[in-house]
């Protein structure tokens, strides 16, 4: 009822036609053709629009405006995703706006605000998130990456695994151990980390899509003002759970949802069999259903936690828990719905398609690669930003008072 009632607000309405005006005007023509392919997109492409959003303030529309955001409730911020899903619009990248800005802004001294948290809302600057280990996935807080004090600085000694875009970005937030000899989720502390300081090596790691957006980051004697310290010392668990909360719900884009759904229907009305498009098999028709009714109950779950952040500070974890269950789930239900439909076109993997100024002969629909692509990569949504048994376990122990 909640997606139904924002629906036939006027003033709601009038944003998604802005929003809309705005991405059929200011997404150059190349990088539509590049969405419209599945093809990926440069860093300077993508920076070019996410500078225009930031520009609009879009980027950071949902932070609080005395933290330079416009206040969004949770409709308007769900209409924005959900136009720029269907406007073809590039992906946004969350690091920045929705893990490490509500860090800094909520927990920043006044300085540390005043130095990152323009740069995130208008692009200037791109994050990366120092947090798994080789040792410490799901039990992140199990992680060993030192950091030593001396005098005003830290040394930090260690290894991150599976950091997206590390080699894009300027700026990590890293949690790292500072005591050593405390307690598993004591002793650690939360730091800012300029990408470019001596020591740090960033290693690429190719993953079964073929393509590149992990990496392996080393720290080897790294020195790190200990005025990028993101609260007390030791205390970095209790904003790592808070950055938690905000990254599975930011790990739910109801854009690429959007974007995924469109796309499927039209592979299922492009792919014929016995004489009829698959769009027509009650077996596909059912799916599709399925697929609506999980995107709406997602969307609900979505502005209940968008709430929850605007009353309380910050997502509920049960709830991000609920939210990332189900709509990590969903996106490998669509694609598998995609990958189920190639399969009539014997499903060959092109991933050089997927790279501009290729040019040779597709195998099947000109979708192919993309939902190939996609498919293999959301297999790790399950996984990333926090594993479906361990939201499990923690949507059980919320409901059951544990």
């Amino acid at each position: 009822m909640f997606i139904h009632a924002m629906q036939h607000n006027s003033e709601l309405d009038a944003f998604r036609t802005e929003v809309r005006a705005f991405c059929t005007r200011e997404i150059p023509p190349q990088v539509a053709r590049k969405q419209a392919r599945g093809q990926h997109l440069e860093k300077d492409e993508y920076d070019a629009w996410l500078k225009r959003l930031g520009a609009r303030g879009w980027l950071t529309g949902k932070w609080p405006k005395e933290h330079g955001g416009l206040g969004w409730p949770p409709e308007q911020f769900l209409a924005f995703q959900e136009e720029l899903g269907r406007s073809g619009a590039p992906p946004l990248v969350s690091f920045g706006p929705t893990m490490a800005g509500p860090v800094i802004y909520t927990f920043g001294t006044p300085e540390q605000k005043k130095r990152y948290l323009g740069d995130i809302i208008s692009n200037n600057t791109w994050w990366c998130q120092g947090y798994s280990e080789p040792g410490a996935g799901s039990d992140l807080a199990g992680l060993k990456t030192r950091a030593v004090r001396e005098g005003d600085q830290y040394v930090v000694n260690g290894q991150k695994i599976w950091t997206s875009m590390a080699h894009w970005a300027d700026m990590m937030f890293a949690l790292v151990r500072t005591d050593p000899n405390a307690k598993k989720q004591e002793g650690i502390s939360f730091l800012l980390i300029d990408m470019k300081s001596p020591g740090i090596t960033v290693r690429p790691i190719i993953g079964i899509t073929l393509g590149h957006h992990l990496n392996e980051v080393f720290f080897e004697n790294v020195r790190v003002p200990v005025e990028n310290r993101i609260g007390e010392a030791n205390k970095g668990w209790t904003y790592a759970k808070f950055l938690l909360a905000n990254e599975r719900v930011g790990n739910v884009d109801v854009a690429k949802l959007e974007a995924y759904l469109h796309q499927i229907r039209s592979l299922l009305e492009a792919t014929r069999e016995g004489g009829k498009a698959l769009a027509e098999d009650p077996a596909f028709q059912r799916r599709l259903a399925e697929h609506e009714v999980g995107l709406a109950t997602v969307k609900a779950l979505m502005a209940d936690q968008l709430a929850a952040a605007r009353a309380n500070g910050a997502p509920s974890l049960m709830g991000a828990a609920a939210l990332k269950l189900r709509g990590t789930e969903l996106v490998q239900a669509i694609l598998q719905t995609g990958i189920d439909a190639l399969g009539r076109h014997g499903m060959v993997y092109q991933s050089a398609a997927l790279h501009a100024g290729w040019n040779g002969e597709l195998i099947g629909p000109e979708e192919s690669a993309d939902v190939i692509y996609e498919h293999l990569y959301r297999r790790a949504a399950t996984i990333y930003g926090g594993s479906s048994e361990v939201q499990k376990n923690i949507s059980a122990k919320g409901a059951l008072g544990l």
